[in-house]
């Protein structure tokens, strides 16, 4: 990680300020800067995150080069696609959620293989935007407000009927609706890569990773309210105590009035953490 790092990747979220305009905010500079927290300060140090990103950039563009000109929108990106896919075990790689790895190894989650899809259409010129599923991520190839196809980075590209999409989102205890099918907004997909890392990083040893992703969340133009208490008990699980405190005390107060028992909740983890110093 390094503070360049930091600055290029808030000012890229930020760009379509608090409305995340998708026009603006560049999926794949934020998620080559996102990769950057992984490495060690020194290879990312001097020229090292310019050769990162412009190493991603790269890959991205040649694979774009390589789309046929002639066909059907999602065969022609499968062509070139079609050997990305995904396993169950990419669940537990931290690997599998940085897109230069992804791009690297041709496997991933699969909203980390959603964004190569959608990045490399971008730059071939093929309508395609992300899908954000409850339980699954896809890509919609042509108009989402017309004629359009789904299909599933994670399968290689496979084409997703409707029927398999809600028998998806039915396994997660829930129904599809129209809204499931709309463009994924930019900013809710970092966070949706952020949230996945740190749920992996939930366990000691990977305390720092867990640390990291909820910082990089907080830079965000806008986050859920909870992950103040995230970020509290990752500072914690570093050792920081009496920063966790300090953010977990505030976060208490915030949410004092609707939600109470939430706020004890939160003082009573923060009284831990100053227990811990003595």
């Amino acid at each position: 990680m390094s503070q360049a790092s930091r600055e290029r990747f808030a000012e890229v979220v930020r760009a379509g300020g608090a409305a995340g305009d998708p026009d603006d905010v560049r999926l794949d500079l934020a998620l080559l800067l996102l990769s950057a927290e992984a490495l060690p300060d020194d290879v990312v140090a001097g020229d090292g995150l310019d050769l990162l990103v412009r190493t991603g950039l790269t890959e991205l563009d040649a694979l774009a080069a390589a789309v046929p000109d002639e066909g059907r929108d999602d065969l022609r990106l499968r062509t070139v696609l079609g050997r990305f896919a995904g396993a169950t075990d990419d669940y537990a790689r931290l690997e599998a959620s940085l897109l230069p790895e992804v791009l690297r190894d041709r496997r991933g989650l699969p909203i980390l293989l959603s964004t190569v899809w959608t990045e490399v259409a971008r730059r071939a010129g093929v309508p395609a935007y992300g899908v954000g599923l409850p339980g699954h991520f896809v890509v919609g190839v042509g108009d989402p407000d017309g004629v359009r196809v789904l299909v599933d980075p994670w399968a290689g590209g496979r084409l997703l009927p409707y029927d398999r999409a809600r028998e998806l989102v039915a396994g997660t205890g829930r129904s599809l609706k129209p809204e499931h099918l709309r463009p994924h907004d930019p900013i809710d997909t970092i966070e949706r890569v952020l949230a996945n890392i740190r749920t992996w990083a939930s366990t000691p040893e990977r305390a720092r990773h867990r640390l990291w992703a909820a910082e990089l969340s907080l830079l965000l133009p806008r986050h859920d309210l909870g992950l103040r208490r995230d970020y509290g008990e990752a500072l914690i699980a570093v050792g920081r105590y009496p920063e966790a405190s300090r953010v977990l005390e505030e976060y208490a107060d915030t949410v004092a009035g609707p939600m109470p028992l939430e706020a004890e909740h939160a003082r009573r983890i923060a009284r831990q953490a100053r227990a811990r110093l003595n």
